[in-house]
C-alpha cells in the first residue's frame, strides 16, 4: 500500500496548504475486514471539525477520478492529535525536547513503556530523559514513539 499512500499524500498536501494545514501522515489499513483511507492533516494552534471536513469535501472528488484504490474503503480525515506518533526523522527534530513515550516490542528492565524528555534521535535510535536518567532505545526495539501530554 506504500505506492498507494504516496500517491494520496501527493495529491492531499496542495489541499491541505490550500486550507492553512498541512498534511502529517496517509495510511491505507484493514480493520473488522475493512479497508481505510486516513490522511492526518496538522495546523499551528491545532485542526478542528471545519478543517477536516474541508479538506474531505475537496479531496475526495480527486480520489474518486484518479481512483487510485481498486478495493472498496472507507475514507476519512482527521487531526493528527496531540498524542501523534513520531515516524519520520522531522517528526524527531521538530518535538525535540518535547514529552514522548516509547513503546517497546520486548521489554527492557521488565517494562514494554517509557515516558521522558525527547533528548535525541538518530536514524532511528531515540534517547528519552526519565526521573531516573537517560535511557537510549535502539531502532530495532522499538515499536512506536509517541507524544505523551502530562496534564
Amino acid at each position: 500500500m506504500k505506492k498507494v499512500t504516496d500517491l494520496v499524500a501527493k495529491l492531499a498536501r496542495p489541499i491541505a496548504e490550500k486550507h492553512g494545514c498541512e498534511l502529517w501522515n496517509v495510511e491505507m489499513v484493514k480493520e473488522a475486514g475493512q479497508w481505510f483511507l486516513r490522511v492526518y492533516i496538522d495546523k499551528e494552534g491545532g485542526v478542528d471539525i471545519t478543517d477536516c471536513e474541508a479538506v474531505s469535501r475537496e479531496l475526495d472528488p480527486i480520489l474518486d477520478e484518479a481512483d487510485p484504490i481498486s478495493e472498496s474503503y472507507v475514507f476519512e480525515v482527521s487531526s493528527a492529535g496531540a498524542e501523534r506518533a513520531l515516524k519520520r526523522p522531522s517528526d524527531f527534530e521538530r518535538f525535540m525536547g518535547s514529552n514522548v513515550a516509547v513503546h517497546l516490542y520486548k521489554p527492557k528492565n521488565g517494562k514494554k513503556e517509557y515516558v521522558g524528555k525527547l533528548i535525541s534521535y538518530n536514524d532511528g535510535d531515540v534517547e528519552i530523559e526519565t526521573k531516573s536518567g537517560v535511557i537510549e532505545f535502539k531502532k530495532n526495539e522499538i515499536s512506536l514513539v509517541r507524544l505523551r501530554i502530562e496534564l
